[in-house]
């Protein structure tokens, strides 16, 4: 069996972050902070974030997550108040999860208050929490992985063309993720939601139920941020195609996951498109008001596993 991968859960069932207002009417409020990226043992992102005046404090980016959370130790550790019990939806189902109040988080230049942030156990997020897209709206949130680099700003659309190779798509927007609908696997139609909070593209039974007979497959056990763990059916497909690109052979993880009835894709193929694929680039910015994702392209002589669909 091959080693564990780690998947975020989907978060239902709770209150919206209200927004703080600065300290200073001086703060630099449409300013991009460059945060210099962690990695976690399961090779996602993770960014310095504040909490109150104290930190800063690792936390995975996880636009998969509807919900921001934090690690148990952290909560007792900063002494949070506690809020109400939620509906945390994950890879396995529902159920019901503690929350404390996060008077103010701070990443970026942006501070948020979250009513009820679920609490989850540190070794089970392999962080000190996950920022969900509660705390990334109206933000554009840019992944450099050529350097290693992230940037969070104020969202106002794409104005550098000066990357070269770049594929442009707009998403739908779905309980806060983005989906792109203009999207193919092995040339069938597909669902696919930007999710960062996963270490491996996870597909739902509908979509494997077209593509995986008489494939080779792997088993795997995925093991979620709620200690939750699912065997999984590993498969390399030929082709995923999204928008102008092409890209091939890439890794997916087909599972029984209940998270896809939250976003009203179990019946139809869906694919959660993770870290896997995304570092397969040399830039990913995901801008959620825009409802874009950009995607730069490496230049190192236009690596075969990404193509344009033009060329």
């Amino acid at each position: 069996m091959r080693p564990l991968l780690l998947l975020a859960p989907l978060f239902i069932a709770a209150a919206p972050p209200a927004e703080v207002p600065p300290a200073s009417p001086n703060g630099a409020s449409d300013q991009t902070n460059d945060l210099r990226l962690g990695t976690d043992t399961s090779d996602r992102m993770t960014v310095p974030v504040r909490v109150g005046d104290r930190g800063p404090y690792r936390f995975l980016v996880d636009t998969g997550s509807e919900r921001t959370a934090i690690s148990r130790e952290l909560a007792l550790e900063l002494g949070l108040a506690a809020g109400s019990r939620v509906v945390m939806q994950s890879v396995v189902g529902p159920s019901n999860v503690s929350t404390v109040a996060i008077p103010a988080l701070g990443v970026s230049t942006r501070l948020v208050a979250i009513p009820n942030a679920p609490i989850l156990d540190e070794e089970n997020i392999g962080a000190d929490g996950l920022l969900g897209v509660d705390s990334l709206s109206r933000q554009q949130v840019m992944l450099d992985f050529k350097n290693g680099v992230m940037g969070i700003s104020p969202s106002r659309g794409f104005l550098d063309k000066s990357d070269g190779d770049t594929i442009v798509v707009t998403a739908k927007r779905r309980h806060g993720r983005l989906l792109f609908t203009d999207a193919t696997v092995e040339g069938r139609g597909v669902t696919v939601v930007v999710d960062t909070g996963s270490q491996v593209s996870v597909g739902n039974d509908a979509l494997r139920r077209k593509l995986l007979r008489g494939k080779h497959y792997q088993l795997s056990e995925i093991t979620t941020v709620a200690g939750e763990r699912v065997e999984a059916e590993l498969v390399t497909i030929g082709t995923l195609q999204i928008g102008g690109m092409t890209l091939q052979n890439v890794q997916i993880a087909f599972l029984h996951a209940a998270v896809f009835r939250q976003l009203e894709l179990d019946n139809r193929p869906a694919l959660l498109l993770g870290m896997n694929v995304m570092r397969s680039f040399d830039r990913v910015s995901i801008d959620f008001s825009t409802r874009q994702v950009r995607f730069v392209l490496p230049k190192s002589a236009m690596e075969p596993r990404v193509i344009l669909a033009s060329r």
